[in-house]
């Protein structure tokens, strides 16, 4: 949010800036000594001098924004360092306060957290999504040295959503959106239950006021009858557990609007559907009693198939502890039950806080302090891997997306993923090494192909091939951020090797008419030919030479220092044909609209981005190369060719049950695949099928057109071209 356009809680613009600091320090006195508490009492004399003259859109000083923000860090029970940052967040950003100036005042501790939550003003970007995404990289930077970055952060942005009324609409719609794209689920990784429901209500109020109001106003009405259905289901849980010599406390949980709404919303259920849901929650002494007390709610009331969850033995991504299981309920209605310890109930609520809100809650907040560190590294690799600060955000928000799910590697170790992960997904969290080389994976000692979606309990175990690679078709199925990226990586990495490999050929090829060899060549001619070419080094020159994005015989002619640099038209010498080894990879590619195989006359085409394609000599779509013969290529198959290649036949039938079945078979039986099958006519009694089928060579096509021509059922078969 731009700082000095946030607004004043209402009720409050006239309290004196003085006044308010004083009424925090006196709530700091509950828990930091008081020269804790006079240090932050300085800071706010620091924060008051360099904010002097600054106001809110409200017309209140700007020091009351960061007194408040640290209001809520101090109701986290945060320590000093974070109080002090908080107070002082907005001065290195809209202040000539370095942060030299902090780290000598209040520390170097001090003064990396101002730094990790200043935005990066001194840089113009291209548009507001780009500054956003490169000032929440640089928020994960500071996150992955110190969590309470983001403490901070989260509670910046809860008290500018709880003042955010008085900013013009489009400026409410827009905070509103990233708040509960980004900021309300960060919060919910974190295990900030509170803070979340309040940045949810905001969110949701901003955004979609009217939908907001209708929905409050629908809540309200019924909240009577609630209460009532609440309280007596309270009393007959507290009557039963009593008689079973438990101990515990009984809440009636309420819904809260924007979780009804995403309900209404994703699940297609209407409102009256979505309340008829009751919440209670059961807190206990001791993790085995929480067993005792789900055994006691089975025997009164009927439990739902598949709706037990057991949080306490696996726990979520944020540490989140709990029992879980929806019951029948009196009068047929269903009830959420969650069952928990004090100390799970207290690390429910307040997540990573629990750390400094609770001495009693160390073990558990360790746990969610542990989970938060391992999610800030996973965001650390894949800003390292991500292209570029919008693909990352988006990689971010994919990351924060709720419900998980368990699945077990062949040792026993659990892994965690988000609902609908695939077998993909699952191989780049054990290692994107192991991601990269998947081929297929045994789920339940079952083959199971990667696109496979997982579920709760599946035991994994991915196979994997040493020349395998990862396929960009991936990219449309997986679901995890770390996969995403690790897949966008390695086929970046890939695709500049292979460019730079085929590149390296080009050249060579094109220097044969000058009778030389890149190998060989003066290192001074290179550099020479660098300069005039304006390129940082020889690789960068062949990569793009790979991708099509440079000519070959110019760079040759650069390279051979033949002729003037300046003002020359490239003369395209002639040389020796290339030859298509069928290994190139991704920066040579085959047509598809003329199929070639090797045994097949063919040309080449050099094309900006792609690297060469390679088409049928009889192509009718090189007519279009005829204009430009400098990006026509020569070249020939290699005498040791590799791989298979796609060929479309078109088959004439008669139209037979059976007929189908009986090419397949023909086709396996000569050692080919069956890649894609299409009925093209059908009249009367005779069909044309359109097979596209994997060949090694013209000899192998040849072979089983043969075979394909002897069966009764075929009449005819041609290929197929375009």
């Amino acid at each position: 949010m731009t700082r000095g356009e946030a607004v004043v809680d209402e009720g409050v613009a006239a309290v004196d800036p003085a006044a308010r600091a004083a009424d925090l320090c006196g709530e700091l006195e509950a828990y930091l000594t008081p020269t804790q508490v006079n240090r932050v009492y300085e800071a706010f004399r620091f924060g008051a001098e360099a904010h002097s003259g600054q106001r809110r859109l409200s017309g209140e000083p700007y020091i009351t924004h960061p007194l408040d923000v640290a209001r809520i860090l101090a109701r986290m029970r945060l320590d000093t360092e974070s109080l002090i940052a908080a107070i002082l967040h907005d001065v290195i950003e809209d202040t000539p306060t370095a942060k030299a100036e902090l780290a000598e005042r209040f520390g170097d501790e001090v003064a990396e957290l101002v730094d990790g939550v200043s935005k990066l003003t001194q840089i113009n970007f291209r548009s507001k999504a780009e500054a956003q995404a490169e000032n929440f990289r640089k928020m994960v930077l500071a996150m992955s040295q110190d969590i309470r970055v983001i403490l901070i952060k989260l509670a910046d942005r809860l008290h500018n959503m709880r003042t955010i009324w008085v900013m013009p609409p489009h400026k409410r719609w827009r905070i509103a959106r990233e708040t509960l794209e980004i900021y309300s689920p960060i919060a919910q990784r974190l295990g900030i239950n509170t803070l979340r429901v309040e940045l949810d209500e905001l969110g949701f109020a901003a955004l979609y006021p009217m939908r907001y109001r209708v929905l409050k106003e629908r809540v309200r009405r019924q909240q009577g009858n609630r209460r009532e259905v609440i309280t007596k289901v309270r009393h007959t849980l507290e009557e039963r557990l009593a008689e079973a010599g438990i101990g515990g406390r009984v809440e009636g949980r309420e819904k809260h609007l924007w979780s009804i709404y995403q309900k209404m919303r994703h699940k297609h259920a209407s409102f009256e559907d979505v309340l008829d849901i009751y919440g209670f929650r059961i807190v206990v002494d001791d993790v085995d009693t929480c067993y005792r007390v789900l055994g006691v709610l089975h025997q009164l009331y009927k439990p739902l198939p598949g709706r037990i969850k057991d949080y306490i033995a696996i726990p979520k991504s944020n540490g989140y502890q709990s029992l879980h299981t929806t019951l029948l309920g009196p009068r047929r209605m269903h009830m959420e039950v969650q069952i928990r310890t004090g100390e799970m109930d207290k690390v429910a609520e307040a997540g990573i806080a629990a750390h400094w809100l609770y001495k009693e809650a160390e073990q558990a907040s360790h746990v969610a302090h542990a989970r938060a560190r391992e999610w800030v590294r996973g965001l650390l690799e894949m800003q390292q891997a991500a292209g570029n600060s919008l693909e990352f955000i988006e990689n971010v928000k994919i990351d924060l997306l709720p419900d998980e799910i368990y699945v077990f590697t062949p040792s026993g170790d659990i892994m965690e993923l988000p609902r609908g992960a695939t077998v993909v997904d699952f191989a780049y969290a054990v290692h994107s090494d192991i991601g990269d080389a998947s081929i297929a994976a045994m789920v339940d000692h079952r083959l199971t192909p990667l696109r496979t979606p997982l579920e709760t309990g599946q035991t994994v175990e991915v196979i994997t091939a040493p020349v395998a690679r990862p396929n960009p078709a991936w990219l449309d199925f997986v679901v995890t951020a770390k996969a995403r990226t690790a897949i966008r990586h390695s086929l970046k990495r890939l695709r500049s090797t292979e460019a730079a490999s085929l590149g390296r050929r080009l050249v060579d090829q094109a220097l044969q008419a000058f009778e030389l060899e890149l190998a060989e060549l003066p290192e001074a001619r290179v550099q020479q030919a660098l300069v005039s070419l304006g390129a940082p080094d020889l690789e960068t020159v062949l990569r793009d030479v790979g991708l099509g994005e440079r000519m070959p015989w110019l760079v040759a002619q650069r390279l051979s220092g033949v002729g003037k640099v300046e003002d020359e038209a490239p003369v395209r010498p002639a040389g020796g044909a290339f030859t298509v080894r069928g290994t190139e990879g991704a920066v040579v590619t085959f047509a598809r609209c003329c199929r070639p195989i090797p045994g097949d006359p063919i040309v080449g085409f050099v094309s900006a981005g792609r690297g060469v394609v390679i088409h049928h000599r009889d192509c009718h779509n090189i007519r279009e190369y005829r204009n430009h013969p400098e990006k026509w290529l020569d070249v020939q198959w290699d005498e040791a060719v590799a791989g298979e290649f796609p060929v479309t036949l078109a088959v004439e039938v008669v139209n037979k049950r059976g007929v189908l079945a009986s090419v397949a078979a023909t086709v396996s039986e000569l050692d080919s695949n069956i890649e894609a099958v299409d009925q093209e006519e059908k009249e009367g009694m005779i069909a044309t099928i359109r097979v596209t089928i994997s060949v090694r060579d013209r000899v192998h096509l040849a072979r089983i057109m043969r075979r394909l021509r002897g069966l009764s059922s075929v009449l005819r078969i041609h290929r197929r071209r375009g």
